[in-house]
């Protein structure tokens, strides 16, 4: 239903992004994309590009008066930068030679990229890989966030670890034994953790946290970790069991297993549950106020591929980041010799940041289930028909089963 595609290179003139299949009327705000361009440039233990540019999106198109026309929106996000690689990254043909980068790094796209696209300069792989890419991810799903929010559907994130660093107590268990309101709004989850500088809730955590990214700093290497999204306010009924393409929860791991260094997603208790007895896993199923509820929560807001009307749950993995100030060992393309990894300007840790990048990439699958399901050419329709959707969904099923 919904589509995006982003195009821009890490040190290109800027990254643009289309954005198609919303519906009219939804209001669209500048100030909210900035926002959430900021909050993913945030995070102790980021590189020297932070300090560089402050990324902004210019509406180009879609949106009239503040709201959008449905028709597509583009955004542009400008690299402050160019202007130190207008040569090196030229469109046009350059008279003199420009250096050539042919010393791969571990763990990054620069060698495959190489292979798969028959690249003679490293830098082609290392431009369109790089994790500069996700600053248009988030703006394009700066527009899902708002459509979501619009029906009372809200994403929040927290960092549960980085560098084998883990809370006394995780806030994701409250969760799980479902002992939050029922109307728990997930952004209170940011209001709390953006204040923290690795976006975790306690203070005694941050400070073990920075203590190991510093320790990373000094030995010239990186640290990965572990993070949470939740989703509250979604209806029951998105996703299906009919074909394995519409299962919810498949395209939410898929959506966030794009993101450059992640390497695990979990959906609920997801491999935890694996170790357990069905008993201690399965949620089981009460009714609260005319509304099928779960007294616990550990499937994450999903059974059978569809939403239950809990929250939905996701944890993901971050790898360390590829570029080390103490690089490992490559080939030298060009002499095909042993010699150190190339560096490369580059964050020391960006779990923080891969976070609220997750935040959009789970808000555009809910957003695109939601239009799955309920349509709408306008941002009215939509809402009357979820409206009478979640009116109708209790009776409905009452009257289906009632004993003739």
């Amino acid at each position: 239903m919904i589509k995006f595609v982003t195009a821009g290179e890490s040190h290109g003139k800027g990254l643009i992004t289309v954005v198609s299949g919303f519906p009219s009327n939804l209001p669209i705000s500048e100030s909210y994309i900035n926002n959430e361009l900021r909050r993913r440039q945030s995070g102790y233990g980021r590189g020297l590009r932070m300090k560089i540019e402050t990324d902004t999106a210019e509406l180009f198109s879609g949106v009239r008066f503040g709201k959008t026309i449905g028709s597509p929106i583009s955004m542009l996000i400008r690299n402050k930068d160019w202007e130190n690689w207008a040569e090196k990254m030229s469109v046009s043909p350059i008279d003199r030679e420009i250096e050539k980068i042919t010393i791969p790094r571990p763990g990054h796209a620069d060698l495959v990229g190489s292979q798969k696209y028959n690249y003679d300069d490293i830098r082609n792989s290392i431009d369109r890989s790089s994790a500069r890419e996700t600053a248009a991810r988030v703006s394009a799903a700066s527009v899902a966030k708002m459509f979501l929010e619009e029906l009372g559907i809200s994403i929040g994130s927290f960092v549960e670890s980085i560098g084998g660093v883990y809370p006394k107590q995780n806030f994701v268990d409250k969760l799980f034994a479902c002992k939050l309101p029922d109307k728990f709004n997930a952004k209170k989850i940011n209001e709390e953790v953006d204040k923290s500088s690795v976006r975790v809730f306690d203070e005694a955590h941050e400070k073990k946290i920075i203590s190991k990214i510093k320790t990373a700093k000094k030995n010239g290497d990186t640290l990965g970790g572990t993070f949470f999204v939740i989703v509250t306010g979604v209806p029951v009924g998105l996703g299906s069991f009919i074909q394995y393409d519409t299962r919810i929860e498949a395209s939410i791991a898929h959506a966030i297993m794009s993101i450059q260094a992640v390497k695990g997603v979990e959906v609920g208790i997801g491999f935890e549950g694996a170790e357990l007895f069905g008993s201690q896993v399965h949620d089981e199923i009460i009714l609260k106020k005319e509304k099928f509820w779960r007294a616990t929560n550990r499937a994450g807001g999903i059974e059978g591929g569809i939403t239950t009307g809990l929250p939905i749950i996701i944890r993901a993995a971050m790898k360390p980041i590829s570029t080390l100030m103490t690089p490992l060992n490559s080939i030298d393309l060009a002499t095909m010799k042993k010699v150190e990894a190339r560096r490369e300007r580059s964050d020391f840790v960006a779990v923080p940041s891969c976070a609220v990048i997750a935040e959009g990439m789970a808000a555009w699958v809910v957003a695109d289930f939601v239009l799955q399901k309920f349509g709408g050419d306008s941002i009215e329709e939509t809402k009357n028909n979820i409206n009478a959707y979640v009116r109708n969904n209790f009776q409905n099923i009452k009257k289906n089963f009632r004993r003739k």
